[in-house]
């Protein structure tokens, strides 16, 4: 069997004396697209943050491309090929679209040029000249996404990219996750939106009390919507 893109076994997470996460089991196949369901306080966000060394402690093992990570720093992680698209978009005030979309380094080959950034987000290239507070929300969190595909990022790890957006932006981003897909990344969702998950994943994973509880593919999500309703309230 090919080795997984990503593959986590028995994670273990605290932020300072607060263990949040009890063994966090899963694997990631190239091209796939997963997201992990589950409650706020669940464990997601810390599972993503933990696989970018962004915890304050972590044990077991993660292993990126067969390459065991558990002990790099984030800097080493991020060369390793995976991009960190976190909830709060940190998207810098003062420097406009397009100085936020070019400041990160280019960390591998492949790298999204900014035409075909532009071509995937358009919005982006008429607010080029803007400064970041003048942004939409919608448009922070496409500058937020489109930074990452500059890097050379092939795993994405994106963090509730469509918390507090409008539906039509929320539907861009939709047809932004099946694109990337179809051009060979592969991807982790962090999602309380259910609606918006459910069409893009190959696979669910749901969390609860820090641990996976639950693992299923599409074409199993029909009959475990009732399951799903009492873990999620969906």
């Amino acid at each position: 069997m090919a080795t997984p893109f990503l593959e986590v076994r028995e994670l273990q997470g605290w932020y300072g004396e607060s263990h949040v996460l009890h063994g966090v089991n899963f694997h990631v196949d190239e091209g796939e697209v997963v997201t992990l369901l589950g409650r706020n306080g669940a464990g997601r966000t810390s599972t993503l943050r933990a696989i970018m060394g962004l915890i304050g402690a972590r044990k077991g093992s993660i292993r990126i491309r067969g390459q065991e990570a558990i002990a790099m720093p984030t800097h080493r992680i991020a060369r390793l090929g995976i991009g960190y698209c976190p909830e709060e978009r940190g998207i810098f005030s003062t420097l406009s679209a397009e100085e936020n979309l070019m400041l990160p380094p280019r960390l591998g080959e492949g790298g999204m040029s900014i035409e075909q950034i532009y071509g995937m987000f358009p919005n982006l290239k008429e607010r080029a000249g803007s400064q970041g507070t003048r942004l939409s929300g919608g448009e922070q969190q496409m500058l937020a996404v489109a930074r990452i595909l500059r890097t050379g990022a092939k795993l994405l790890l994106l963090d509730e990219i469509s918390e507090g957006l409008a539906p039509v932006i929320v539907q861009k981003l939709g047809e932004m996750v099946i694109a990337l897909r179809r051009q060979g990344y592969t991807i982790v969702m962090v999602e309380q939106n259910f609606r918006f998950a459910a069409p893009l994943a190959d696979r669910f994973l749901v969390m609860e009390h820090g641990r996976i509880l639950q693992e299923f593919t599409k074409d199993q999500l029909p009959a475990r919507m009732e399951q799903l309703h009492e873990y999620l309230g969906v």
